[in-house]
């Protein structure tokens, strides 16, 4: 390491210096410089490299300016705190904010501030509406900011930064101007996938001044200048440097640590005045920091260690009296030992009688090497002693207590840690708290059954937020001895859960085994024979479903509102999967807003739900409607992790209705997302890219999507229809018989009709192929019976397609040819385009096999555009092999059926647009015209896309603006 004589020093070492500020000038520059306006300065780089120091050296550096700098850091999310960087940075670097002149939306900040109570203005009316409340709150933030003189706002780790403090952030980068500039830390690779960090860099308003600081690891040279700084500025060899470098990466944190640790063990030894070496080759560095920290803190004295410990058990700044009665040491002996763990290095002084550890690798650590029971035994005196505060921190006692094992005490104040994050909006950190409790600590029965109840787990990140629930709740079911009562509330927690995670007969069963034992009147009860009712899984006969929908009592007056509200939700949601008119009733009952997040969260499921089932039946307008309402209460209410079963049912809705401009790349990115959408919501989006991959001829990529939605129950049988389909094209009819027969079962034979639609035809299609004509008619007929009068315009427009195929097969070519032009019309007015374009298809076939080719070949060709047009490629290569194969020729049969109009309307197309002009519906103009509606259809599309309108009301002014009608015509309310 240095060169140096002989003599030897063999007496103590000198304690090692703090290193000096190295290889970051020009960072340091380009900070300073970059904040001569406002600015967002993204400071990014790895664990020990550096981050903290440039900030603090920042800071250190505008010591004396007139204007403001707070600072704050974002908690490991181990301790969720909601606004927690942002509370702690105005707390931190303010005293008091009396005098400041706040107008009346400082009140808002009292439950945040509770100890400015009496110098904050008085709490403004309460806001049932989430995001208006969170808006307020943060104009109060800024308002603050400004009457301090706030320049910068420096938060540290905001890759741990909860979704409060984001969307505060980027609603300080959104204003003009922008009040403070920001630093802020973080690293990349610990970016959650969902975070909304990344638009603080990719959305921020173009005339936004952004930096990024990216951190590099130290050369040789700052290496060796960084080990001299420790060393009282002596000279370190090159070879030496080289040697560390290499050990360490160049991590700053990793080099001191082990310099430090070298020192400790008497690597490094003093000889002739100055430092020397062993030899390099007998040095053994550790691989990682944690490595080098915990061989330090092992050769420390057995009180000096369980001082670090405390602070490590606090994670965060501690007190110098809550960290006494963390370390259970008398006074003198705790003072006796503090001087020592402060000079050990690892932590550092934040204030007078504050302390914390110089970097969170080493504080994880050390608390990692806590023996078990002595950590339990700290968390349980921290949390008596934060618990004896006047102002006690729930969400840090709800995890002391949770980590002591004090299930109690773990269970207070997590519920109201929770109840308060819900009631600011954050329901996502509500559902981390309720779920860390849960899963870490075996509650009893009563307890766990109510925290379960109140998890909402789509509020949790991660594709399965579900498995450590059943854990925890078959545990207590294996290992507690619980009364017929207790046992039947686990038992139906669990059921319930099993089922909403996709396990439908394990969750049937628990719930059935639960049922006898329920208090009759319960919420409990009335749950678990709705949910017995919902036809999944194994699906019963739709009576014995029904039958326990009858069963399940009224909605009792007596049970809270919102345990009421998820009831009739519910309720409404089996009627309509059970395909009982009498759930849109029910589905009317669901209000439109909510009044508060939680009541949003039930609410927007239902919407949500009822949206899915209108899909099923037909009702597209009904299922747009509802998917709109769930989606704007998630974003009122801050419900993000909502948004995917929204955007994965809007993707399903845009497939039936013919909006497929970039569903498939919609689609992919909830598939593709393995780690952040639910799987049900995964294997709707890829139903729907299955279905968009078979249009486009890619069949292969097409069955692997198909496949991976039957796991979910929901989509089973819909994707089923979808492979069976494939399957008929590629002639194997034995597998597509054998993909449709339990699907076919269910959703006819179990009168489970709501779910036939897309089934019901391919079944026949394949009975047809199989020469099975008696099966076919069965099935048509049992089909046709079970959907009967409904006002379900899917599945009847199914049950007339089905007639079709069944009299194609059997020769009835007119009749085929008259109910194919049927089913296009029902198909049409959904609308459903694809399918009508399909059933008009069939209709030219007919009309070719009975002699006509003269009728049935221009359909053919007009389809055969009109498919390639809405983006169904394949098909429309199908058929112009198929008019090719027989000698048609496509542009001389269009040629004789009419002429070229080019850009101009033609003859018919101007009477359509003129009828439209004048606010008549596709409906009213075919009955005028005596056309077909699809035809109607079909023709203002064309209008359209000649006069380059992109809609019906652009359409009718632009035939009034070029004269071609004579007034301005009525808004044209199409039925389309």
């Amino acid at each position: 390491m240095l060169a140096g004589r002989d003599d030897t020093d063999t007496g103590p070492l000198p304690a090692l210096c703090a290193p000096r500020f190295v290889g970051r000038d020009r960072e340091l520059a380009t900070l300073e410089a970059a904040l001569g306006q406002p600015a967002v300065v993204l400071v990014d780089g790895e664990a020990g490299i550096g981050k903290t120091r440039l900030v603090r050296e920042f800071l250190a550096a505008r010591t004396g300016r007139r204007r403001r700098v707070l600072a704050g850091a974002c908690p490991d999310l181990r301790v969720p705190y909601t606004l927690g960087a942002v509370v702690d940075a105005v707390r931190d670097g303010v005293g008091s904010v009396s005098g400041l002149g706040l107008s009346g939306l400082g009140g808002a900040l009292r439950p945040l501030f509770p100890e400015w109570t009496a110098e904050l203005p008085e709490p403004p009316e309460t806001l049932e509406d989430a995001t208006a409340a969170r808006h307020r709150l943060f104009r109060a933030f800024v308002e603050v900011l400004g009457r301090l003189d706030v320049a910068v706002l420096v938060l540290e780790d905001v890759h741990w930064a909860d979704e409060a403090t984001l969307e505060f952030l980027l609603f300080l980068v959104s204003r003009r101007p922008q009040p403070v500039s920001l630093v802020l830390t973080y690293r990349r690779d610990e970016v959650p996938p969902d975070s909304l960090l990344p638009r603080l860099s990719s959305r921020l308003p173009a005339d936004a001044h952004l930096v990024r600081l990216p951190l590099k690891t130290l050369d040789v040279a700052e290496t060796a200048a960084f080990v001299s700084s420790m060393l009282a500025d002596e000279h370190v060899s090159n070879r030496f440097a080289t040697f560390l470098h290499g050990r360490t990466e160049g991590i700053p944190l990793a080099v001191e640590e082990s310099v430090r640790l070298m020192h400790d063990r008497a690597d490094l030894i003093r000889q002739g005045g100055g430092w020397a070496r062993r030899r390099l080759d007998r040095i053994e560095v550790p691989p990682t920091i944690r490595d080098g920290v915990l061989e330090r803190v092992a050769r420390l004295r057995s009180d000096t260690r369980t001082v670090l410990y405390a602070v490590s058990v606090l994670s965060g700044p501690a007190d110098y009296a809550t960290l006494t009665a963390v370390t259970g040491l008398s006074e003198e002996a705790f003072a006796s030992r503090a001087a020592d763990a402060l000079e050990c290095g690892l932590l550092r002084e934040n204030g007078p009688g504050q302390w914390s550890f110089r970097h969170p690798l080493a504080s994880h650590a050390v608390y990692e090497a806590i023996p078990a029971q002595e950590r339990r035994a700290m968390h349980l005196r921290a949390g008596r002693a934060l618990e004896g505060r006047p102002l006690p921190p729930v969400a840090e006692l709800a995890r002391h207590f949770r980590l002591a094992g004090d299930c109690e005490s773990a269970c207070r104040y997590t519920e109201r840690a929770a109840d308060l994050c819900v009631q600011s909006g954050d329901v996502a950190t509500s559902a981390l708290l309720l779920h860390s409790l849960v899963t870490t600590v075996p509650l009893p029965a009563g307890p766990l059954a109510r925290l379960v109840t109140k998890i909402q787990f789509q509020a949790l990140p991660g594709s399965d937020p579900y498995s450590e629930i059943i854990h925890a709740l078959r545990s207590a079911l294996d290992d507690q001895a619980l009364t017929p009562e207790q046992e039947a509330l686990v038992r139906f927690q669990t059921g319930r859960v099993l089922m909403v995670a996709g396990e439908i007969e394990a969750g049937r069963l628990e719930i059935l085994t639960a049922v006898p034992h329920l208090a009759a009147h319960s919420p409990e009860a009335a749950r678990a024979r709705i949910l017995l009712a919902l036809p999944l899984g194994t699906a019963r006969p739709a009576s014995e479903h029904l039958r326990w929908l009858h069963e399940a009592p009224p909605v009792a007056p007596s049970i809270a509102p919102h345990d009421r509200l998820r009831q009739s939700v519910e309720r409404a949601f089996a009627l309509l999967m059970l395909g009982e008119e009498a759930g849109w009733e029910a589905a009317r009952q669901i209000p439109d807003d909510a009044a508060s997040p939680r009541e949003a969260a039930v609410v927007a499921i239902g919407h949500t739900n009822v949206g899915e089932e209108a899909m099923r039946w037909g009702r597209y307008d009904e299922a747009r409607a509802r998917l709109a309402r769930s989606l704007a209460l998630a974003e009122r209410y801050e419900l993000p992790d909502y948004r995917d079963s929204i955007a994965s049912s809007q993707a399903h809705l845009d497939w039936f209705t013919g909006a497929w401009a970039g569903l498939a790349e919609r689609v992919a990115r909830l598939v593709d997302d393995e780690s952040g959408v639910r799987l049900k919501d995964r294997c709707e989006a890829a139903l729907v890219a299955g279905l968009v991959q078979t249009v486009a001829g890619d069949r292969d990529a097409a069955r692997e999507r198909l496949r991976f939605a039957r796991r979910d129950d929901q989509q089973r049988i819909e994707a089923a229809a979808a492979l069976a389909r494939l399957c008929l094209h590629d002639g194997d009819v034995d597998e597509a018989l054998r993909l449709t027969e339990e699907p076919a079962d269910i959703a006819v034979g179990r009168g489970i009709w709501p779910r036939a639609t897309e089934v019901a035809l391919v079944r026949v299609e394949a009975l047809v192929a199989a020469g099975r004509l008696g099966d076919a008619a069965g099935l048509v007929a049992a089909f046709e019976r079970t959907v009967g009068g409904k006002d379900a315009p899917a599945p009847r427009a199914s049950v007339v397609s089905c007639r079709a195929v069944l009299a194609e097969a059997r020769g009835r070519l007119d009749d085929a040819e008259a109910l194919f032009a049927e089913a296009a019309a029902a198909w049409e007015a959904l609308p459903r385009p694809y399918d009508a374009l399909l059933a008009l298809e069939r209709r030219g076939r007919c009309l070719i096999s009975a002699g006509r080719p003269g009728s049935g070949v221009p359909i053919l060709c007009e389809m055969s555009r009109q498919l390639s047009e809405l983006g169904a490629r394949d098909d429309a290569e199908r058929l112009a092999r198929f008019l090719h194969e027989h000698g048609w020729d496509t542009r001389k049969t269009r040629g004789r059926g009419r002429p070229g109009y080019g850009d101009r309307l033609s003859p018919r197309e101007l009477e359509v647009t003129r009828l439209l002009a004048g606010g008549l519906t596709n409906r009213q103009i075919a009955e005028v015209l005596v056309v077909s509606t699809q035809t109607v259809g079909s023709q203002v599309r064309s209008a359209m896309r000649k006069l380059r309108v992109t809609s019906r009301t652009a359409l009718a002014i632009r035939l009034v603006e070029s004269g071609l009608v004579g007034e301005r015509p009525s808004s044209p309310m199409g039925d389309e």
